[in-house]
């Protein structure tokens, strides 16, 4: 049963509306003054406060300070008689919960305990509700997906019901486990049936990571406006979903899409083939100085302001163009500060955080507890960009009136299942791809390529092929395989098919 506290020195007055909420199954505790009122929060488990605010001895406001001093928590709903701006604005920066005019009416004391006390129940129950009716459509919507626009609506709408049941007491959220499961083992055999097919009839596959500046850039640029291009590394639709908020309040989006990393998912092909507009073949056929192998030591991102260069070039756009990567908060104070005097009508500004919460989330016994589940790993994305300099960065972009077009170059996904895979010495270390000769894997579900030139791929060795993981398997060598199972398990990794690696956000945004 719910406990109510009302305090009022005229609570004779308030016995109709007492005996209706017994009526509706509450238990009342009333009070006539301010003391009274604050020992019975004190002595009692209280779901809620009414309080009057003109009453003898402690005011309403001195009660309510001394209340929350005590119970921050507890929802305190402040009546009176008087409708001075002054009182209500006191209230509200009391943080109380709800302000009602005298006379009340039993209808606006019902809404307030729905909407204080009963809230949490009420939106589980809704939206409970909601995902069962909407399982059925949803489930088609995945039988049915034959096209990477039907594909990127699957992953919208199980992206919008995992967001809005994470917040709830819900017994849904095993059965979407289960119904995203099914999704991503059928975007698998999808990809699987059609990727090399989009290489072969170019006009049928959809936005690549190669096409970004050609159809996105090129044509904002040529209309003479103002760029700022953000790569976030590994950053998912949710992650983008998560911070959309924030990022509204400096910005209007204009358009918010999603689309189709290149395999591998990973940095050294995804994003040199955004910054390049080429796929990797060509990227080490054309420019073999820039494109760094498999089993080179050096960076592999390294040569980024470069690729940008010979895509301009190769374009004939003679656009100048800055180029910042920030792998450190302090640096991205250091370069939010050159903004202002930037002349360039194009800049490109590359954020590796998330990149380096996925690695410290699997390194880090402590980063693994605080980033236990996809909700929290969502939570620490928005606690990054809420408290780090990168939220103080989009705003001075947004000052400077400058048009963002936000993306990645490819998600990650929640790793499970281990499956072994036999190689030889000079393949990568990549949990969710290999590259190399010999690759003897037993999985079912895995994807080979064996002709890496046939989809832009380089092949260190002539007997090279590509095997990549699916859904949430990952890969690991039959040498210590239960103690490399047990570690990777549960971590964010990228490289593979699933459809938080490859169908990823771009949004284009104005500022306001």
């Amino acid at each position: 049963m719910n406990r109510i506290i009302w305090a009022d020195d005229e609570i004779d007055l308030l016995t109709p509306y007492i005996i209706y909420l017994k009526d509706k199954g509450y238990e009342v505790l009333t009070a006539t003054n301010g003391q009274d009122a604050i020992e019975l929060c004190d002595n009692n488990k209280v779901d809620i406060l009414f309080l009057d605010e003109n009453m003898p001895g402690l005011s309403g406001l001195e009660t309510l300070q001394e209340v929350k001093a005590a119970h921050p928590e507890l929802p305190v709903v402040m009546i009176t008689k008087s409708e001075e701006e002054q009182i209500m604005e006191q209230a509200i920066g009391e943080k109380i919960a709800d302000y009602l005019i005298k006379p009340v009416n039993p209808s606006q004391i019902l809404m307030c305990l729905k909407k204080h006390v009963h809230q949490r129940a009420i939106v589980s129950e809704h939206t409970n509700r909601g995902y069962r009716e909407e399982f059925s459509d949803i489930t088609y919507m995945i039988d049915t997906a034959e096209t990477p626009e039907e594909w990127m609506a699957v992953h919208r709408t199980l992206t919008r019901w995992d967001l809005e049941l994470q917040d709830v007491d819900s017994s849904m959220r095993d059965m979407l486990t289960m119904q995203r499961q099914a999704a991503e083992a059928a975007f698998a055999k999808y990809i699987i049936r059609h990727y090399e097919d989009w290489f072969r009839q170019p006009e049928t596959r959809p936005l690549m990571s190669p096409d970004l500046f050609k159809r996105v850039i090129f044509p904002r640029l040529d209309n003479a406006e103002k760029l700022f291009f953000v790569v976030i590394d590994n950053f998912r639709y949710d992650q983008w979903k998560i911070i959309q908020p924030l990022i509204s309040e400096l910005f209007t989006i204009t358009d918010e899409s999603l689309y189709t990393s290149i395999l591998p998912t990973a940095t050294q092909y995804a994003r040199n083939a955004i910054f390049s507009g080429l796929m990797p073949l060509q990227i080490q056929q054309m420019f073999p100085d820039l494109w760094v192998e498999e089993e080179d030591e050096e960076g592999k991102n390294l040569n980024e302001k470069d690729l940008i260069k010979t895509q301009l070039d190769r374009f004939r756009k003679h656009y100048e163009y800055s180029y910042f990567k920030v792998n450190e908060s302090d640096f991205c104070e250091k370069i939010t500060k050159q903004f202002r005097s930037l002349k360039t009508p194009l800049n490109v500004v590359v954020l590796n955080f998330i990149d380096m919460l996925s690695h410290s989330r699997t390194e880090s016994k402590m980063m693994r507890e605080l980033c236990n589940d996809e909700a929290a790993y969502r939570s620490l994305t928005l606690s990054w960009f809420k408290h780090s300099p990168t939220y103080n960065m989009f705003k001075r972009i947004a000052e400077l009136g400058y048009t963002v077009i936000l993306t990645t170059d490819h998600g990650t996904v929640r790793v499970q299942n281990p499956v072994q895979i036999i190689g030889d010495k000079n393949t990568n270390t990549n949990l969710r791809y290999k590259v190399g000769k010999a690759l003897n894997c037993t999985a079912k579900n895995t994807f080979e390529i064996t002709r890496p030139e046939q989809v832009g791929l380089p092949c260190p060795n002539v007997s090279s092929s590509y095997i990549f993981c699916t859904a949430n398997e990952f890969f690991a060598y039959p040498n210590n395989f239960n103690y490399y199972a047990q570690y990777y398990r549960d971590t964010f990794q990228h490289g593979g098919i699933s459809m938080e690696e490859m169908l990823i956000p771009l949004v284009i945004m104005d500022p306001k």
